[in-house]
């Protein structure tokens, strides 16, 4: 059981800001968020965040951030393919 971690800047629209979607995501899926830098203001909210778990978990839980509207950018290309 190999655990990968990638690090990704996650960029929040004004509409997801008040939403908990770190929380959620950490409930929805078995994986381990750590929240590295934040910054948000009234318009956008840009969290540099790390992924801890299964590849396949990581990759589930990234398409489920853009699914709900959240950009999702990898710190490190490469680093979570196929």
């Amino acid at each position: 059981m190999a655990e990968d971690k990638i690090r990704l800047w996650l960029m929040f629209p004004t509409r997801l800001i008040t939403r908990p979607v770190i929380w959620e995501l950490a409930q929805k899926f078995p994986i381990i968020p750590n929240i590295r830098q934040a910054s948000v203001t009234d318009e956008v909210g840009l969290v540099s965040l790390s992924l801890s778990g299964e590849r396949s978990d990581i990759k589930k839980a990234m398409t489920w951030l853009e699914e709900v509207g959240v950009k999702v950018e990898p710190v490190e290309m490469n680093t979570i393919e196929g």
